[in-house]
């Protein structure tokens, strides 16, 4: 078309609804149909004018005549149609990656439920990525930390460089959250007879939440940002500029989520007596999520539990035998526990919550939801109960250090 049609309407479907955004108004149709006016000029309305098509039909009418050169008539591969519907039997998407990807270091985890992606480096990885993305399915990608320069990530780096500012430090063991000098969160790190005391004289768990985060992130620790940034896993999907990041590359007038990036650190349960609590209850992510473990720090002091006594906790998990070999190896540092469930499971969780919420003589109300409240911290016997109850299994990883974690929206997870 004319280059005066061309700006009026857009060169591709996207542009037409992009451009036409801005002009949102509600019409009218003799369906009762809300829609974004679209013109169509010149030989296309049979005017010189405009005139507002009255139908669905008319709008996609217009794209078609206006857009697709006579010559030219789509292809509609059927076979690619139907391979890229999600599958539901995992096997068959497992086999065929197996014979596609052979140049890709990868293995299943968690009943074949999590794909483990063993060398960040190759550039290949994204395509089977998004085999396993396709259905909503978490992915972990190792030795990320060996891109990163692990000298900004140190507990005492952090806590040299801005252990003046104030920040909201929660204690996971009664909720109660308190603003104080970040200093006293970072000293304690890895020296447990610094940390806090709570009324019983029990050591307090303590969580720096989200401090500092997105633009703030960027202002506060360029370094760290930039470091961030280039070590992210997957590019083409995790990066800012990746091709397959559909966030960033929405119109602006999009709400856009939050993008962060945040820094979450915590003291490990490890060195408390309870460890039956978590340091990140369980909750649903509304966006997709990257989690990359910078810094795992080794507690001393007394009570401690010892490396071995660490790794003995891990053990006890209900875990894959490849995490069991894993931690097995001396050159891996294990650092967080996950429980991560699928988002089709969450009514059946919130149902089995208010339930166990009730046997405990807690006030259920009706506008209560222990998922939105992440009230809830699913220990070992709920958790078999859970499974038992309502047929719902726990799919447990271990965040190494340098691990990569990508959870897509949708997913619970508690750490």
């Amino acid at each position: 078309p004319p280059a005066s049609q061309n700006n009026e309407q857009g060169s591709t479907l996207r542009d037409l609804l992009t451009t036409t955004a801005g002009k949102l108004r509600l019409g009218s149709t003799d369906a009762g149909i809300a829609f974004a006016p679209v013109y169509s000029t010149g030989a296309a309305s049979g005017k010189s004018g405009r005139t507002m098509p009255n139908i669905l039909d008319d709008i996609i009418a217009s794209v078609v005549e206006n857009k697709i050169p006579p010559n030219r008539v789509p292809k509609i591969n059927v076979k690619s149609e139907i391979k890229d519907e999600p599958k539901d039997d995992k096997n068959c998407v497992q086999d065929e990656c197996s014979n596609q990807y052979s140049d890709i270091q990868y293995s299943w985890i968690c009943d074949k439920h999590v794909l483990w992606l063993k060398d960040h480096k190759n550039s290949n990885n994204w395509k089977l990525f998004k085999e396993c993305w396709k259905q909503g399915r978490p992915v972990l990608v190792s030795g990320m930390h060996k891109k990163m320069n692990f000298s900004l990530w140190k507990a005492e780096s952090i806590s040299l460089d801005f252990g003046n500012q104030q920040a909201d430090i929660l204690n996971c063991k009664d909720s109660i959250i308190s603003n104080t000098n970040v200093k006293e969160f970072w000293d304690g790190f890895e020296d447990v007879s610094k940390r806090q005391k709570i009324k019983n004289g029990e050591t307090a768990l303590l969580k720096l939440k989200d401090w500092p985060s997105g633009e703030d992130f960027k202002a506060m620790m360029p370094a760290r940002y930039e470091d961030l940034l280039k070590s992210l896993p997957l590019p083409e999907y995790c990066s800012p500029e990746g091709k397959l990041n559909l966030a960033s590359h929405l119109p602006g007038f999009f709400v856009r989520p939050d993008l962060g990036p945040r820094l979450c650190s915590a003291y490990g349960v490890a060195a408390t007596k309870d460890h039956d609590i978590g340091t990140t209850n369980l909750h649903i992510e509304v966006s997709d999520v990257v989690n990359i473990l910078v810094y795992v720090g080794i507690a001393k002091g007394n009570g401690v539990l010892s490396k071995s006594g660490v790794l003995k906790k891990f053990e006890e998990e209900d875990l894959d035998d490849l995490l069991r070999k894993r931690l097995k190896d001396s050159s891996e540092l294990p650092g967080a526990l996950w429980h991560i469930y699928a988002g089709k499971d969450a009514d059946k969780i919130r149902e089995f919550l208010q339930k166990i919420a009730k046997e405990q003589g807690l006030e259920v109300l009706p506008e209560h939801d222990p998922i939105r409240d992440q009230s809830w911290y699913v220990n070992k016997k709920l958790r078999q109960r859970l499974l038992e109850e309502y047929g719902v299994k726990t799919c447990t990883v271990i965040q190494f250090l340098g691990d990569a974690i990508i959870l897509p929206a949708g997913a619970l997870h508690q750490v």
